[in-house]
């Protein structure tokens, strides 16, 4: 599995297990989720996508639980977590909305509530979840800054950042923010025209990419036309039609690093199909007319 450098001391497999589902499996046991990460890791997926609202903030502790059960899992993976995201279920039900909250206080609390969950000292990437309107850059900055400088936090990122919130946030912070994570996918192709994805690629900054299969919609009505060409191409190379999609994220030169989201343990196994297709520059072009639904300008 090739790797991604995002920091000398931070490399990431090219795919990326998420875990945002981990908790509506009917199975959450430690030996259940042990074993699909067993299975990331027999293919060289090591880096496991969560966040702190994810399973209505009990996904973390599903995780640590599996880490407390098998000693030494936790050191063989890369972890990312995020947090700044306030909705009213969970540890916040009592919330009356939805809200961010990217104060110095609430992201400290947020790292030590993972930290604990997740039964680790460390975490080796830490995302702002989503743009906060009322964010302060500089409060932001130095809580950030000062989680890095404890070696609770190794490195920082964010995500669904727009580079003015990218810009505005890195100007107060005496750390590198080290990637975006933003929604792309064959049917979520605007990333590409729309300088969301150029201006990672100017800064050599490399992109998550969460919802790589659009949420399934990619096997739906709305896919239809766009899963005709990826049968095909995966019925040529010998692999499924979602293998096909997740590679023609992988063939665009910004080293996009797809978050791949599933519960099913023999689909774990076929992450890595994604890696052994082989697209040239007119057949990229041909999965992207379908998606379009018409042919370039």
């Amino acid at each position: 599995m090739q790797r991604i450098k995002l920091a000398e001391d931070l490399e990431f497999s090219r795919l990326i297990y998420g875990m945002w589902r981990i908790g509506d499996d009917a199975d959450t046991s430690p030996g259940h989720v042990q074993a699909k990460l067993e299975a990331c890791l027999a293919q060289g997926i090591t880096t496991m996508d969560q966040a702190d609202i994810y399973g209505d903030y009990g996904a973390e502790a599903i995780l640590g639980a599996a880490f407390q059960a098998a000693p030494g899992l936790r050191d063989q993976v890369e972890l990312v977590t995020k947090c700044d995201i306030v909705a009213p279920i969970g540890v916040y039900s009592g919330k009356r909305v939805k809200y961010y909250d990217t104060s110095a206080a609430h992201i400290s609390g947020a790292v030590e509530r993972s930290l604990k969950l997740m039964r680790t000292d460390r975490i080796d990437l830490l995302l702002i979840h989503r743009p906060d309107p009322m964010m302060d850059a500089n409060d932001t900055g130095r809580a950030l800054d000062d989680l890095v400088a404890s070696g609770k936090v190794a490195h920082v990122g964010v995500s669904n950042f727009k580079l003015h919130d990218w810009t505005l946030l890195q100007s107060a912070m005496s750390t590198p923010l080290r990637t975006n994570q933003i929604e792309m996918s064959v049917l979520h192709h605007a990333p590409f025209t729309n300088g969301n994805l150029a201006w990672m690629q100017e800064r050599g900054i490399p992109p998550m990419a969460w919802s790589p299969l659009a949420g399934g919609r990619l096997f739906g009505e709305e896919g239809a036309a766009v899963r005709v060409v990826l049968e095909r191409i995966g019925a040529e190379q010998g692999v499924g039609a979602d293998a096909v999609a997740v590679a023609w994220l992988l063939a665009h030169p910004a080293r996009i690093m797809p978050v791949m989201g599933t519960n099913n343990l023999n689909r774990i196994k076929q992450i890595e199909d994604a890696v052994k297709v082989s697209l040239d520059r007119e057949t990229w072009f041909e999965i992207y007319t379908a998606a379009l639904g018409h042919e370039v300008p």
